[in-house]
């Protein structure tokens, strides 16, 4: 599983970032976000991609898991 971190950047790029990693990492990936834009827009992403999304809060920041 491929590991993101896209903290600090807002949308699209976390989206993009998400996209790119999958072409790798087909089977799944996390990826770590901190605004809830993000959160929502990359876990729906992964979503219509097919993916289970789990999502866990610590201080303020998001770890997004998608997985087949």
């Amino acid at each position: 599983m491929k590991s993101v971190d896209a903290m600090g950047l807002s949308c699209p790029e976390p989206v993009i970032m998400a996209k790119r990693a999958l072409k790798d990492s087909p089977d799944g990936i996390e990826i770590k976000v901190d605004n809830v834009a993000s959160r929502e827009n990359v876990s729906r992403y992964l979503e219509a991609m097919g993916l289970k999304v789990s999502v866990e809060e610590r201080r303020g920041e998001w770890r997004i898991t998608g997985r087949r």
